[in-house]
Parts: C-alpha cells; sequence; structure tokens
C-alpha cells in the first residue's frame, strides 16, 4: 500500500498540468472564437469593417498569446520524470508544427491586383484581381518544392489554414487583407523557384500576368524570417474529400 500510494504522488503532479493545459487551450480558443460575426457584412462602410474586424481578431490574437504564456509557465512549474519525457518530445515536434519562429535563405512571391485604367468593356473586371485560388496555388507549389515555412501578410501558414475571398479582400484566420499579398517561405530556393515554374496553376497565373498586367514577382533571397503560428489550434475534426 505504501509504494502503491508514493507511485500516486508522484503522477499527481502529471495530472494537474493536464487539467492546466487543456483548460488554457479551451479559454484560447474560446477566445479567439467567442463574438464572431458574419464575414459578409449586410451594411455599412465596408472599409470602416473590415478594419474594425481586423483590430479586434489582433486584440483576441494577443490574449491567446498571453493565455498560451501563462500555459507555459504552468508547465515550467511542475517537475517529474514523465513530464520532462513529454516535454522533449513536445520539442522535438515543434520545428514541423509551426509554433515556432524559423530562419533561414528562401523566396518570396508578391502577387498584386491589376490597375484599372478606362472602362474598357471588352476586359472582364474579375481577370484584373488576385483570387483565392491564385494565392494557394503559389502556396501549394512551395510546399511541393520543399518549403519549410511559409507566411502569407506576415502570418504563418499551417495544415489547417483557410485562405478565402470576401469581396476584393482575402481572408486569412478571419482577418481581412488587401493587395499586394505577399508569401515568403524558407526552404531549398532552387527546388521551390522550380516547382513555380512547373505548375500548372502558377503557369496560368503568369499567363494572365503578361495578358492583364497582374503583378507578379519572385525574389530569392538570402535570408527570410517566418514568425511563429499566433492563433489558436481548433481542428475539432477532419473528412476526407475526392
Amino acid at each position: 500500500m505504501a509504494k502503491h500510494g508514493t507511485h500516486a504522488r508522484q503522477r499527481w503532479p502529471v495530472a494537474v498540468l493536464a487539467v492546466f493545459m487543456v483548460t488554457g487551450f479551451l479559454c484560447v480558443a474560446a477566445s479567439v472564437s467567442a463574438g464572431g460575426d458574419d464575414l459578409r457584412p449586410t451594411g455599412g462602410d465596408i472599409p470602416s469593417l473590415l478594419r474594425d474586424r481586423a483590430q479586434r481578431i489582433d486584440a483576441r490574437r494577443d490574449a491567446a498569446r498571453e493565455l498560451r504564456a501563462d500555459v507555459d509557465r504552468l508547465v515550467s512549474s511542475v517537475e517529474g520524470r514523465d513530464l520532462d519525457e513529454v516535454l522533449a518530445e513536445v520539442d522535438d515536434l515543434e520545428p514541423t508544427t509551426g509554433l515556432t519562429a524559423v530562419e533561414g535563405p528562401g523566396v518570396r512571391v508578391t502577387l498584386t491586383d491589376a490597375p484599372r485604367t478606362g472602362d474598357d468593356p471588352d476586359i472582364n473586371l474579375n481577370q484584373l484581381v488576385v483570387h483565392q485560388q491564385d494565392i494557394q496555388a503559389y502556396v501549394n507549389a512551395l510546399w511541393a518544392g520543399g518549403a519549410e515555412a511559409i507566411s502569407l501578410q506576415g502570418q504563418r501558414l499551417m495544415a489547417t489554414t483557410g485562405i478565402t475571398c470576401v469581396g476584393n479582400s482575402v481572408v486569412l484566420d478571419g482577418v481581412p487583407y488587401s493587395p499586394p499579398y505577399v508569401m515568403e517561405a524558407i526552404g531549398p530556393r532552387a527546388s521551390m523557384l522550380s516547382a513555380m515554374e512547373s505548375s500548372p496553376e502558377t503557369s496560368t497565373y503568369a499567363d494572365y500576368a503578361e495578358v492583364y498586367d497582374l503583378g507578379l514577382e519572385v525574389e530569392s533571397l538570402d535570408r527570410v524570417k517566418v514568425k511563429a503560428y499566433a492563433n489558436p489550434i481548433a481542428l475539432s475534426h477532419a473528412r476526407a474529400t475526392g
């Protein structure tokens, strides 16, 4: 009986840590997700509404960072062999999760809407703007070329990141952005550049860029910094499609 009691006391800090971590991540998710409205407003000044939405999401993102810092402090205050093993495994996985900042050689891709001059009735205005699928095409090509980390508009991309169009803006993790759209990727530069050249989707955009004067700039950089993912990880389920 004495041995059993000693074993239970040794595992008690790990149990407390688990409760704190689960509670902390639930608070993070609730802090960012609560109070969300329809991304397609039914009235009012759209630019002002988008700026207000971006400010509110930035505030919630800051709150999420503070909650994560609280969780980290709780983790560091608990000791135990089991905990040390778990933390060592977490440290090994962090570089691939996107939760730590990364620096290294890479590339920068900038996509910009075409300048609108005159009112030519033969031009489809949809051909003069950068769409979600254009951005996604370059992101996919960068991943295919071996990118280790990618940012869009300065925000780290993860497997769960959604890129959507709302009007003439692109929404990334709930925050609306206007062009130019800037992607930066860390990884093997030659391979990423080759992947963008050989991708049918990016080749199509490049062709349209020449015809409609859309902005397309690809740069090879010696040093790129992609910051850590700052939003909550709130994947509730996955569904296979195809």
